[in-house]
């Protein structure tokens, strides 16, 4: 079980029976507002209530790296294009959804809906 505090720490529980363990996975001192698994569950995704999006990947218990960081308008919503690993899309406040690749944040596309958005 992946957990994230308001203080921007996310957590792993590992649950066995009655008994659990707590482990410390990253910090990045920003409240997270969203945790996305990728399809496969080898990348987290970790959006954060500044706008910017992180990216996780438990089986090397690195640190988060950071792949976008905010521009004109911040991110409400991020996920993994599928099939594979290797692009997320993002949306902004102002309506701009964008394509990015994940090995290093570069952006590849955008598409703008006119629109402010809204996640509820």
């Amino acid at each position: 079980l992946y957990f994230s505090a308001q203080e921007g720490i996310l957590i792993f529980y590992h649950i066995k029976d009655l008994q659990y363990e707590m482990k410390i996975c990253a910090d990045i001192s920003q409240p997270i507002s969203s945790l996305i698994f990728s399809p496969d569950y080898t990348s987290l995704l970790l959006l954060t209530d500044q706008g910017n999006v992180y990216s996780y990947k438990p089986a090397h218990s690195g640190e988060a790296v950071k792949l976008l960081d905010t521009c004109s308008s911040c991110f409400v919503a991020a996920d993994f294009l599928t099939p594979g690993n290797k692009c997320c899309v993002s949306v902004t406040i102002s309506g701009e959804v964008q394509v990015w690749f994940l090995e290093d944040g570069t952006f590849l596309s955008s598409l703008n809906l006119d629109t402010e958005v809204h996640v509820t």
